[in-house]
């Protein structure tokens, strides 16, 4: 049995663990208002040069937003977990493996506080 303390403990865990995340994609995208959850990369904008530094610049924004998009997408899952394992808590379920329906080992969620599965079912 998990106690209440401990819940409490995680959740605070998790609320700040949200909100880095979210700062961290606030950084660089921004939170699409029609769809929850999803966040769009913005693109680099940088006054570019003349001629090849002006080529060499678009390139160089061109990368940077590659770059963002794998990074926007794991930021979002992460989000995305955190967020539905604060509702598990809200709901009195948190600690439950979502598969097998057991408990979750309480060292397993003091070391990933937004585990949804147990050791088993994770596998």
């Amino acid at each position: 049995m998990i106690s209440k303390k401990f819940v409490q403990q995680q959740k605070e865990k998790l609320e700040k663990e949200k909100e880095a995340v979210r700062e961290q994609l606030k950084s660089f995208a921004t939170e699409d208002p029609k769809l929850k959850g999803d966040w769009d990369t913005r693109f680099p904008k940088r006054n570019g040069g003349v001629g090849g530094s002006a080529m060499e610049d678009a390139t160089d924004q061109v990368e940077e937003y590659v770059t963002s998009l794998p990074i926007e997408h794991s930021l979002e899952i992460k989000l995305r977990d955190v967020n539905l394992v604060l509702e598990k808590i809200e709901k009195g379920k948190y600690g439950t493996c979502e598969n097998c329906k057991q408990k979750i080992n309480e060292k397993r969620l003091k070391v990933n506080p937004s585990a949804r599965f147990c050791i088993k079912c994770q596998k």
